[in-house]
């Protein structure tokens, strides 16, 4: 009897233990590939300067414009 139950023991236990795993075939093949990216240059301009500065100059270019018109109509008295 020990001898059966020895065998049935071994046999359960071949079951147990071989049912359970996971066989993979697959195996997974990662390429590097280099790639290369046309990118548009951008040119940036550093500013430095806050808005109120920013806003300054326009308002400076917009009145010299109109200071220079003026000149223009009043003409060159020589």
């Amino acid at each position: 009897m020990k001898i059966k139950s020895f065998f049935a023991l071994m046999a359960l236990g071949t079951i147990f233990f071989t049912s359970c795993r996971d066989t993979v075939t697959e195996r997974e093949v990662v390429r590097e590939t280099e790639v290369e990216v046309e990118r548009e240059e951008v040119e940036v301009e550093e500013d430095n300067e806050g808005i109120i500065e920013r806003t300054g100059k326009k308002v400076d270019q917009e009145v010299n414009e109109e200071i220079n018109e003026e000149i223009d109509k009043i003409g060159d008295d020589n």
